[in-house]
């Protein structure tokens, strides 16, 4: 299952980006990041699901960490162009179940432990746009963002028993647009796809993003 990538929008040194975001299938997702330069910012991302199923139930646990380089350009110098590479731990258990007459039987146990590596390119544009909502006026931003990972199993059991580790290859093309309720507050919506590049029996790409949340800035002109 993707987590939500982080996209600050920076543009200058000491500025901070908080963000928050749940979808309907539980997994919620926090973020923050810091511009420690004019062009140079660190960030976290952190992520959780729990889900209970008539046939499957699923916990994932992930956290992030990488840096990265931000630049605007542009006549008005409202377009920012931010890279970031990373790494990232995560474990997901999944409980695979027969529905019978006498309920639900486990058929299948799997806990796996995985690393993460990846590369992201933000791109966002600042011409803001204005949506009129009960009778106020709320700036609109709208962006891309593109991950590829690399994610690679270090444990894996089936049942108990350890099974071959398998590796994946995944892409995540990211569109997000954010309303502004404040100066510093604004809505994130956030959809986008999971493909995966290498066919495998486990490793395999999760839902769609498909998120909302809420995103927090300081110092942003």
């Amino acid at each position: 299952m993707p987590n939500v990538p982080v996209v600050p929008m920076f543009t200058e040194q000491g500025q901070f980006h908080a963000g928050g975001h749940i979808n309907l299938r539980g997994n919620i997702n926090g973020n923050i990041a810091y511009s420690f330069s004019d062009h140079i910012a660190g960030f976290a991302n952190a992520s959780t699901l729990s889900t209970n199923g008539t046939r499957k139930d699923v916990d994932q646990k992930l956290w992030e960490a990488g840096i990265g380089y931000f630049d605007v350009f542009g006549k008005d110098k409202k377009r920012i162009f931010e890279v970031y590479a990373g790494f990232g731990k995560g474990n997901t258990d999944k409980t695979y179940k027969d529905i019978t007459y006498d309920g639900p039987v486990i058929k299948d146990l799997i806990d796996v432990d995985f690393n993460k590596i990846f590369i992201q390119v933000n791109y966002t544009s600042e011409k803001k746009k204005d949506l009129k909502l009960f009778g106020s006026k709320h700036p609109l931003n709208f962006g891309t963002a593109l991950r590829l990972s690399h994610v690679s199993m270090t444990n894996f059991k089936l049942n108990g028993v350890d099974h071959p580790l398998e590796d994946n290859v995944l892409i995540e093309p990211i569109f997000y647009t954010r309303m502004g309720l404040s100066k510093n507050f604004q809505v994130q919506y956030t959809n986008g796809m999971n493909i995966g590049l290498i066919h495998r029996n486990y490793m395999k790409a999760g839902n769609t993003v498909f998120t909302l949340g809420v995103v927090y800035n300081i110092g942003m002109k």
